[in-house]
């Protein structure tokens, strides 16, 4: 019995590390995002960036105006000045002007809607595809990704972080000759630091969007975790008490 459970051990970590493996592997391994749920800042900085560049085309149809204020420490007045760009009144979700007719014309569909993008994906993924685009010429856009190749959207943040170019390995037997690296051809308004918490920010915005209770579950974590100690402490002088005429 014990025998079997090793195996069934060994193969359930070896099919982990070859997960994690294809999942690093795909389009040349994920950076670490480095996010943090806990950065007001960053989240605030995060929600003006993406309804800047991203909330045109994709829409965070389970998050509302109203919740984003809540847990971002916004008035509502700043939100509706500053994040809502629709006619979408205070309580309602995060939608796109974007009509479908004009999707399907410029990008062949609807772009997705990325309220739990974070969530299925995860924050690396994101974080690397956001800084993975490069110019391809082949492509209807002009754009690719190397994470996510033949993506079918523009690269958004090209202005903060410049162009990019691909560098190309060996051409393999059967196929293209695959991306290797990318390399700045042309300088955009941020410099790498700059644009890494650019991309960050973004991140960590949709990584609270996809769960936007998390940011209330982790400070009430920690009044969970005070409450067990005390309660523990507690059953100890209780366990004590009850014992002493037995000893």
């Amino acid at each position: 019995m014990i025998n079997i459970g090793m195996k069934k051990l060994g193969i359930f970590v070896a099919g982990l590390l070859v997960s994690f493996g294809a999942l690093a592997s795909e389009g040349g391994g994920l950076l670490q995002s480095g996010t943090d749920l806990g950065d007001r800042a960053s989240l605030q900085r995060g929600a003006k960036l993406y309804m800047n560049y991203c909330s045109g085309c994709h829409s965070l149809k389970y998050l509302r105006y109203s919740r984003i204020a809540a847990d971002l420490g916004l008035t509502q007045e700043e939100v509706m000045d500053n994040l809502n760009f629709t006619d979408a009144k205070f309580g309602e979700q995060v939608q796109v002007a974007l009509t479908e007719d004009h999707a399907k014309q410029w990008f062949g569909k609807m772009p997705p809607d990325l309220s739990v993008i974070a969530r299925v994906r995860g924050s690396d993924w994101i974080y690397t595809y956001l800084k993975s685009f490069y110019q391809d010429e082949s492509r209807p856009l002009g754009w690719n990704n190397k994470l996510f190749p033949n993506a079918s959207m523009p690269n958004p943040l090209w202005e903060m972080q410049g162009l990019q170019r691909p560098v190309y390995g060996k051409k393999e037997a059967s196929g293209d000759a695959p991306v290797e690296r990318l390399e700045l051809a042309q300088p955009g308004t941020q410099d790498e630091a700059e644009f890494n918490q650019t991309v960050r920010d973004i991140t960590t915005f949709l990584e609270y969007a996809g769960e936007p209770a998390a940011l209330k579950r982790q400070s009430i974590g920690v009044w969970v975790i005070l409450f067990l100690a005390f309660f523990t402490f507690l059953a100890w002088l209780l366990k004590k008490e009850f014992w002493r005429d037995v000893h």
